[in-house]
């Protein structure tokens, strides 16, 4: 019962921090002209962002399927796609942004355990992160080491150094604590042998790579799409190097789907890629309701289950 109501009271809590965030970008990032450039916005690139986001969870259940197989769960093509699906809706829907994540793991356990199911889940979205991790890696690179197109300022090149050097340090410290003696390594060691399984061994790290990488670029481009709708758009370089780092935002677990801190981040970063506060205020709203737009098959998946009948027992 207090469990119930402390969750209840957390969740009201994320809801009113985004609602607070919202309304303090509103009078600090020119809300008005925000309002302004969402009312006049291309419905055509907002529909090219939609299906950019489609296809981005499409692409996402089919790395979940290629995660889950080596680990004995084996998930028909509709059958991933319509529980990832199902599970997008929550996690936009609930705050923390994994709820979802966690009911397709115990759907998902009949075949080999919840233990697996949950392992599937938590490498898939590892994967994705990897994606990201690299593409902003990446565009990083390129963009400090060629002159004459995005300009980093010093303030942002520490934190995005420092973050980097922190995610490339990671897989370090996995391998070394796996090799450890004693409780630790013998904890560790069974997780690493089934992210190296499902992630890297030879089979799966083909499709691993291009299944990251596309959605990384479908989330990216939905974004930059979204930016050009509402008449503040980035160059490619732009939405390589700054988007990442907005998207990012949408992974601290204190608001609903990322609401207010992915504003915060972009009203932010628009101005270093030559655009506006208010731009970024638009860009990231409108990327907020296409993203709302494209998990409701979801919902429909969610009403079909209520309406089923109930078989007797």
């Amino acid at each position: 019962m207090r469990r119930g109501i402390r969750g209840t009271v957390i969740r009201a809590g994320q809801g009113v921090l985004a609602v607070g965030l919202l309304a303090l970008l509103w009078r600090v990032a020119g809300g008005e002209e925000a309002a302004r450039s969402l009312a006049g916005a291309d419905m055509r690139w907002l529909a090219a962002a939609l299906a950019a986001l489609s296809l981005q969870t499409v692409l996402s259940a089919l790395r979940w399927r290629v995660t889950a197989a080596p680990l004995g769960i084996h998930l028909s093509i509709n059958e991933a796609v319509r529980e990832y699906y199902l599970s997008q809706v929550v996690n936009q829907s609930l705050p923390g942004g994994v709820i979802g994540d966690a009911g397709r793991a115990i759907r998902a356990r009949g075949q080999a355990g919840l233990l697996a199911s949950g392992q599937a889940v938590v490498f898939e979205r590892l994967a994705g992160q990897m994606g990201l991790f690299a593409v902003t890696a990446l565009a990083f690179g390129l963009t400090v080491a060629v002159p004459g197109g995005v300009v980093w300022p010093d303030w942002l090149i520490w934190p995005v150094v420092l973050g980097l050097a922190c995610g490339l340090a990671l897989p370090v410290c996995g391998a070394v604590l796996a090799r450890m003696r004693g409780r630790i390594g013998r904890a560790v060691a069974p997780v690493w042998q089934g992210m190296v399984r499902c992630l890297f061994a030879r089979q799966v790290i083909g499709p691993q790579i291009a299944l990251s990488l596309a959605t990384t670029i479908c989330n990216l481009a939905a974004f930059g799409f979204c930016a050009q709708a509402v008449g503040h758009p980035l160059s490619v370089a732009a939405v390589a190097a700054f988007v990442p780092l907005i998207l990012l935002m949408m992974l601290v677990p204190l608001t609903i789907g990322g609401w207010g801190l992915r504003e915060g981040a972009a009203a932010v970063l628009f101005p270093v890629a030559g655009a506006s506060a208010a731009g970024g205020l638009a860009a990231s709203v409108a990327f907020g309701l296409m993203l709302l737009v494209s998990v409701l098959p979801g919902v429909a998946i969610v009403l079909k289950r209520r309406r089923a009948p109930v078989m007797p027992g």
